[in-house]
């Protein structure tokens, strides 16, 4: 059955000398707003949720090259490996079917447009899928500081006159000093009435949230240095839910009170506007409210 109630979530994740997401553009600097505010994009979000569903053994369409669970490397070559635009002529069977088989699509939605050789008459196909998930940007409470260091490799790339050190040796890391940051995001039911996402997979989204950094390690973002602090998730009685999002998302509210830790410690949150919810604390990470019955 598919979900009856509408669901918000807020989540608050700390970076301690990590770079949460580098801006291509921008020689892979930690991603700021104008403002000099820290930002972490919905995309980068996504991943690592697909990346965590993926650990849970869920069936993911968008799988990346460095971690795959089958063998296809295109979304084109997935898709007619399953078998199922073979199987349907009619683009809303295709969308259910692939909403049926892969969690993420019926979650975040997925436009399914391939040139020929991809439909069932060969002329390729073009269908699209929203997703009820919708997934903010994430923003740093504070400005952040962004420290950069110059890194040598010990071998050339390619080898050079009289073995000398070439200049791809040099190369430059970039690294948030400390920063947390503020994640929203909703579910709507009209869409996932639309998709079939259930119960069942909003709890699997609670918890790929819960641990959203869990297994995605590199060199820009060594182990531990980016944790999940807190997970505020709004369940309401209604499809259209008790108050909007945009309330639920603005009664989460960081004061700084002690302005010399460099940890989630540094703030203390409050709660605001929640009046018609019932507060409870699951663990230290989860806050779960439910309209009052």
């Amino acid at each position: 059955m598919s979900l009856e109630k509408k669901i918000d979530f807020v989540v608050l994740f700390s970076a301690s000398k990590a770079n949460p997401n580098g801006d291509p553009l921008n020689g892979n600097r930690p991603r700021i707003d104008y403002d000099g505010f820290g930002e972490v994009s919905d995309v980068c979000i996504k991943r690592k949720i697909r990346n965590r569903w993926m650990d849970m053994g869920q069936e993911i369409f968008v799988q990346s090259n460095e971690k795959r669970l089958d063998e296809y490397r295109s979304l084109k070559d997935r898709l007619e490996g399953s078998g199922l635009i073979q199987a349907e002529k009619d683009p809303d069977k295709v969308a259910k079917s692939a909403c049926d088989k892969w969690l993420d699509i019926r979650g975040f939605g997925q436009v399914l447009a391939f040139k020929k050789n991809a439909g069932k008459d060969g002329k390729g196909i073009s269908i699209g899928v929203r997703g009820p998930i919708s997934i903010h940007t994430a923003t740093s409470l504070e400005k952040v500081e962004i420290n950069s260091m110059q890194i040598t490799k010990s071998v050339n790339s390619e080898p050079t006159k009289d073995y000398e050190k070439g200049s791809d040796t040099m190369g430059t890391k970039h690294r948030v000093e400390f920063a947390t940051y503020k994640l929203c995001g909703s579910i709507n039911v009209q869409l996932a009435e639309k998709t079939g996402f259930s119960d069942v997979d909003a709890d699997l989204l609670k918890k790929a949230l819960c641990s959203l950094f869990e297994n995605d390690a590199s060199s820009a973002r060594p182990e531990g240095s980016i944790e999940v602090n807190r997970v505020y998730w709004f369940e309401h009685d209604t499809k259209t839910g008790k108050i909007s999002s945009a309330s639920v998302h603005r009664g989460i509210e960081a004061e700084i009170v002690n302005p010399e830790r460099k940890d989630f410690s540094r703030y203390q949150i409050k709660e605001n506007g929640y009046e018609e919810f019932r507060r409870e604390q699951l663990n230290d990470q989860l806050i779960v409210f439910k309209v009052l019955s």
